[in-house]
This record gives C-alpha cells, sequence and structure tokens, in this order.
C-alpha cells in the first residue's frame, strides 16, 4: 500500500466525486482522506478531535484545499497550516472554483505552493489532477518527515558569538 496520503479538504460532495475520480483515471493509488469543512482539515493534520489518536508526525504528502469551505475557510486553513512549525512546509495547493484575484493573491500572501482553478470540462480537470499527481507524488521532493516541535529547535540569541559579541 502506498504511504503517501493526499488530504482533500472539498466540500462539495459533485467535485469530491470528480477529484477522486480523475485520481483514480490517473491511476494515482495513494490513499485519499477527505476532509468536508476546515475544521475536520485541521483535526487531521493536528491530530485533535476525532483525530486525536492519529500520529501527527505522519503528514499528507499533499493538500488539496477549496477555498469555500464551511466552519473554517480555507485561506484561515492555510494560514494555519503555515503558522505551525510541524506544517508550514506542508505542500497545499489550493483546487477551487474561485476565480477572484483578492483569493489568489491571498493565498500566496499565505504561501500557497500552488493555486488552481478547477475546470469546468471533466477531461480539463481530470488532466489537471493528473498532472497535479504527477508532479506532488512523483517529482516534488518534499522536506524530511516528522518535523521537530518548535521547541526542539536550537535558537540562537542575539548574544551569541555569531554575532562576535
Amino acid at each position: 500500500m502506498n504511504d503517501k496520503v493526499i488530504l482533500l479538504a472539498e466540500d462539495n460532495a459533485d467535485d469530491e466525486e470528480l477529484t477522486l475520480r480523475a485520481l483514480r483515471k490517473s491511476h494515482i493509488t495513494n490513499e485519499v482522506v477527505v476532509a468536508r469543512d476546515g475544521q475536520e482539515a485541521l483535526d487531521y493534520l493536528f491530530a485533535t478531535g476525532p483525530h486525536a489518536t492519529r500520529d501527527a508526525g505522519n503528514q499528507p504528502q499533499v493538500v488539496l484545499l477549496d477555498i469555500n469551505l464551511p466552519k473554517v475557510n480555507g485561506l484561515e486553513v492555510l494560514k494555519r497550516i503555515r503558522a505551525d512549525r510541524r506544517t508550514r512546509t506542508l505542500p497545499v495547493v489550493m483546487l477551487t472554483s474561485s476565480a477572484e484575484e483578492r483569493d489568489r493573491m491571498t493565498a500566496y500572501d499565505r504561501f500557497v505552493n500552488s493555486y488552481i482553478q478547477k475546470p469546468v470540462d471533466f477531461d480539463q480537470f481530470s488532466e489537471a489532477v493528473r498532472e497535479l499527481g504527477l508532479y506532488w507524488l512523483v517529482l516534488n521532493q518534499p522536506p524530511p518527515y516528522p518535523r521537530e516541535a518548535a521547541h526542539e529547535e536550537p535558537v540562537e540569541s542575539e548574544g551569541s558569538e555569531r554575532h562576535g559579541t
């Protein structure tokens, strides 16, 4: 079994099914964990709530994140991902129907790795998902897992020898 998990945060059942179908059509066999709202995505990533027993050190290979999610929107989920040392380098792809320039700029301001507007046509959508899978699951070299907790990283003070004092 492939241990490279994809986290799909998508509240629209039709878009979820299209994404899963496109992944299968592209022969991407990775396990896909579906979060149907932003809070569920955060619970999965940080091993809280219903996912409290999950190993938080075993993060997905990539997060496919919709913007318009209930409870916590995708841009806020992205902000929280980037704010936490354990997840800040996690590859996040906005896969959204939003064509709003404001949404795209906010996503990039919050260090999204990629912003893809969902094509309406299934064949184009399938091709976009195939290319996403090829890049993020095969070609991309992610940082090593698990990530260290923030308090375990050595911190240099201003008065350290490196500054010549």
